[in-house]
């Protein structure tokens, strides 16, 4: 034990010294993350020339600092233009935006950088600690499991579609058939495709994405001035508003805690990603929250929910590829391959032959995220000021960014098109009251619920009781059933004890 403690001791101060390449990378991670389209794992992809050329422990420290900052960039324009960087930061907007139009952007800023820091760190020193425990969680989630985990996901639509029932299941089903376009899983039958090629493989994630957000929020901004609505009044930049957010943030602290576990454990789970994670833990945030109608309308705890578990997925990411050699996601692949071309072999041996990059990855990011609340958060105050820029130049430069963003990735002017086509879907949704987020979690939740649907029939020979047959899934079963029905009995109870007041 004493001699583990020593070596973290060594292994911290060690990175420490390597603030020189942290402080750059966090400064280019958020630009990245702030990019739709564009993300940490294809950032180490062009920079990949740089990484092999640096030594292990430089190489080590610049990926896991991206990785760390352009999750968290994803955020900022979530928050200020209601454009989520990444689909991990889909959720963000639903709370964010509202508080940014309200005029509170910076306060909305600070909360996030907070939330984010705070919960990334936190899933760190977890992940560090118990990364034996958290490497079998892989293991134990099957497809059964996942099912009911998509199904906490998806739930959130019942949620959305509480303030109006038939629009919001209205949009949460269409977006789920949007998600069926392309080749079945089983028989690969093209299906709603229209005969276009770039469909076969499925609706891109990133058009869909800054089409349904970003286009047409550009649209509807138009229709404005200034984002910020006009009885919120503009403030000069000042560091009150800031330490505000700061407070909001720290004043809920177990908040930040249980949700940003919940995107550790996602994360481990490889394949699962921030995505699931930020959904997850906004409608668990909803769910048992004493005041569930609040979110939606710029709520603090509906913010931190998703921003603190999609950081907490980094960690989590992290630890199947360190302990197993399975990577947990696009960017811990990436990082697979960068480390194999240095010799660095992972698996279950890396901490007795090589424990100073095991424990040097863990090490990166826990420093990434205190330089980054150094960093990041002065910065708040300048950033808000977007939401000021008239409209008449910000609604341009949006679809200009985003379209750019939508081709990046596959580098197909077909997704180019695609975006414009939801940014059209995503205009006509909001001016007849239709919620896009919930458009949005069909298309993303959706293939992949099918996927493990018909891999548990596949394996059950077509038996439904399989659905059943897990006791990890029975008890998530019961959870899941939990998060719908105690929240309407706490309302109902709610409502009882006002009548008489009344």
């Amino acid at each position: 034990m004493g001699e583990t403690a020593a070596l973290l001791a060594e292994v911290f101060f060690e990175t420490v010294t390597y603030w020189w390449v942290i402080i750059p990378t966090i400064i280019l991670g958020l630009i990245v993350g702030g990019i739709p389209g564009f993300s940490a794992a294809n950032t180490i992809i062009i920079l990949m020339p740089l990484t092999l050329a640096m030594d292990v422990q430089t190489g080590i420290v610049f990926m896991v600092s991206l990785y760390c900052a352009a999750r968290m960039g994803a955020g900022i324009p979530a928050i200020l233009v209601n454009i989520p960087g990444t689909a991990g930061a889909a959720a963000t907007p639903l709370d964010g935006y509202p508080m940014a139009k309200a005029g509170k952007g910076q306060q909305a800023l600070s909360i996030s950088f907070v939330a984010s820091c705070l919960g990334g760190l936190l899933t760190t020193i977890i992940a560090l600690a118990t990364m034996p425990i958290l490497a079998r969680v892989g293991f134990y989630m099957h497809s059964v499991e996942m099912i009911v985990v998509m199904l906490f996901g998806i739930s959130l639509i019942a949620s959305i579609a509480a303030q109006d029932l038939l629009k919001g299941l209205i949009a949460g089903f269409f977006g789920l058939m949007i998600g069926a376009i392309g080749t079945d899983v089983v028989y690969a039958t093209p299906r709603g495709t229209m005969g276009f090629l770039e469909l076969y493989d499925g609706v891109p994630l990133i058009p869909a994405l800054v089409g349904l957000f970003a286009v047409s929020e550009a649209f509807m901004i138009i229709e404005k001035k200034v984002i910020v609505s006009e009885d919120a009044e503009p403030k000069d930049p000042n560091w009150h508003d800031t330490i505000e957010g700061v407070k909001i943030a720290i004043s809920r602290w177990w908040h930040i805690v249980w949700t940003s576990i919940i995107g550790l454990v996602i994360g481990v789970i490889p394949g699962a990603g921030a995505s699931i994670a930020s959904f997850v833990a906004y409608q668990q945030s909803r769910s048992y929250s004493k005041t569930p109608e609040k979110y939606g309308t710029g709520h603090p705890e509906g913010l931190i929910a998703p921003e603190s578990a999609n950081n907490g997925v980094t960690s989590g990411t992290l630890v199947p590829l360190l302990v197993l050699g399975i990577p947990g996601g696009a960017t811990a692949a990436i990082m697979l391959v960068v480390m194999q071309f240095h010799g660095v072999g992972f698996g279950p041996s890396l901490f007795e032959t090589n424990p100073k990059v095991g424990y040097g990855m863990f090490m990166a990011m826990a420093v990434s995220y205190v330089l980054m609340i150094f960093t990041i958060l002065p910065l708040s105050r300048y950033m808000s000021h977007v939401t000021t820029v008239p409209t008449i130049y910000l609604a341009p430069m949006i679809i200009s960014f985003t379209l750019v963003g939508a081709f990046v990735p596959r580098e197909y002017m077909f997704d180019m098109y695609l975006a414009l086509v939801f940014g059209v879907i995503g205009y006509v949704a909001r001016k007849t009251g239709y919620h896009v987020a919930a458009i949005l979690i069909g298309v993303i939740l959706g293939p992949l619920l099918e996927t493990y649907f018909l891999r548990s029939l596949k394996k059950s020979g077509g038996d439904i009781t399989v659905l059943f047959s897990s006791n990890l899934g029975n008890v998530l079963w019961v959870g899941l059933v939990l998060s719908i029905v105690v929240p309407l009995w706490l309302d109902r109870r709610r409502k009882m004890r006002e009548a008489p007041a009344e």
